[in-house]
């Protein structure tokens, strides 16, 4: 049997710095990041400043001239721009070139393709990669046949880019049939949760952040952590207990990012209102990171959107392991924060104190005798509240606790 060795693109990235070159260099970081994580080597990046992206070519004329010369020098496969192109922009820029050409949001698709464990996050993938492509189908000529192999071709794959308009939006109308099945299995979920009392924290934060290696830490479970963006995709709950006894679910989300493509919101929105569904947030923040701020300001305009900013919010600074310098670490829009370091397990055990005393505001104080024939309703309130005091006395069991207010009216004195 013959083995072939994959081979790794060499692209280069472009941007267009329209105000501030500082935040786009750092965009280009990230860019950088994303490529790396889709199996890409970066050669170089090429920022032109501008009013404006071109509306025809993103970039202008002499700049075009001066990129096509680095992709001959290079040899780079193709090019990756920072925004979303239009199919104009594309197909035009691909003209020019001679080259593969991407944006942004093909390569989070091509990698959110790649990571896609489950049956519910394929679909969501495979949506958000037909309606991107969808209206690229119309005079594609070469810029999409120059697709070939590799980066922005995962998924669907080469026969459904072949298909015409029609017979995409069959596929969408099918695939948005199967998610609506899987949102409803998971509003199931939801409602027995509700009929349990389980209190729900749900796990947001910027991509690479630490939510799944804070998952592991708490809950002792072995979710795939890497130093890489987008590391785990598909949404993962576990148990945990916290110092009082009672237990909560975590609730992990996908990663969040800055320019993350609206056919992606769209189409994780049932995964991402994990966040609107729950009773405490639990904003995991990169610490070290020096654009911690603007990545704070994204997950917070990205729980707008999705009406979820609401909720109590614990903001967890991570990675504090690290040489922090003179961060100042402040979040002004949490309820609560706190310095952690999923890595080691500072600060955990106090974590897990300040989100037992948010649940408790969502409580009630109840101090009531159940007699012995009605022990089941203690042992409720053992799993769903968090039990002061419990005694047990001639005629009962005499217990002082804090229950859900949900709960609270099923165990009031008959």
């Amino acid at each position: 049997m013959i083995e072939t060795e994959k081979k790794t693109e060499k692209v280069i990235l472009v941007a267009v710095s329209e105000k501030d070159e500082s935040k786009t260099l750092a965009s280009l970081d990230e860019l950088e990041a994303l490529a790396d994580t889709a199996g890409a080597l970066v050669l170089e990046k090429f920022l032109q400043p501008r009013e404006h992206p071109h509306p025809g070519t993103y970039l202008g004329s002499g700049k075009l001239e001066e990129l096509k010369e680095r992709i001959r020098d290079l040899e780079a496969d193709g090019i990756i721009c920072d925004d979303e192109l239009t199919p104009a922009q594309m197909r035009n820029m691909s003209d020019i070139l001679n080259t593969k050409v991407m944006d942004r949001t093909l390569l989070i698709l091509d990698i959110f393709a790649q990571r896609a464990a489950t049956k519910e996050g394929s679909i969501q993938v495979e949506l958000a990669q037909l309606r991107y492509r969808a209206t690229r189908l119309t005079g594609k000529g070469q810029s999409l046949s120059r697709l070939g192999g590799g980066i922005g071709t995962r998924g669907p794959g080469e026969s459904k880019l072949e298909s015409d308009r029609r017979a995409i939006h069959r596929r969408i109308a099918v695939l948005k049939a199967e998610l609506e099945d899987v949102e409803a299995h998971r509003m199931t979920q939801r409602a027995q949760r509700v009929r349990n009392a389980v209190p729900v924290v749900a796990v947001v934060g910027y991509t690479n952040a630490g939510k799944s290696t804070l998952l592991n830490a708490l809950t002792g479970s072995d979710i795939l952590a890497e130093d890489k963006l987008f590391a785990t995709l598909d949404p993962t709950t576990r148990k945990l207990t916290l110092p009082g006894a009672e237990e909560v679910l975590l609730t992990d989300t996908v990663g969040f990012i800055n320019k993350l493509p609206h056919d992606l919101i769209d189409a994780f929105k049932s995964t991402l209102e994990e966040a609107k569904y729950a009773d405490i947030l639990l904003h995991v923040v990169d610490a070290s990171d020096p654009e911690m701020r603007a990545h704070m300001e994204t997950v917070y305009a990205t729980l707008r959107d999705l009406k979820a900013e609401d909720k109590p919010i614990l903001t967890a600074f991570n990675k504090c392991d690290r040489d922090l310098g003179e961060a100042l670490l402040y979040d002004p829009q949490a309820d609560e924060t706190v310095r952690i370091s999923a890595l080691t397990g500072q600060g955990l055990e106090y974590l897990k104190e300040i989100l037992q005393n948010l649940l408790r505001q969502q409580k009630v104080y109840l101090d009531r005798l159940f007699p012995y024939a009605q022990a089941a309703e203690a042992a409720r309130i053992r799993k769903y509240g968090q039990v002061l005091e419990e005694s047990y006395e001639e005629d009962g069991i005499h217990i002082k606790a804090y229950v859900p207010k949900r709960l609270a009216g099923e165990f009031t004195q008959e």
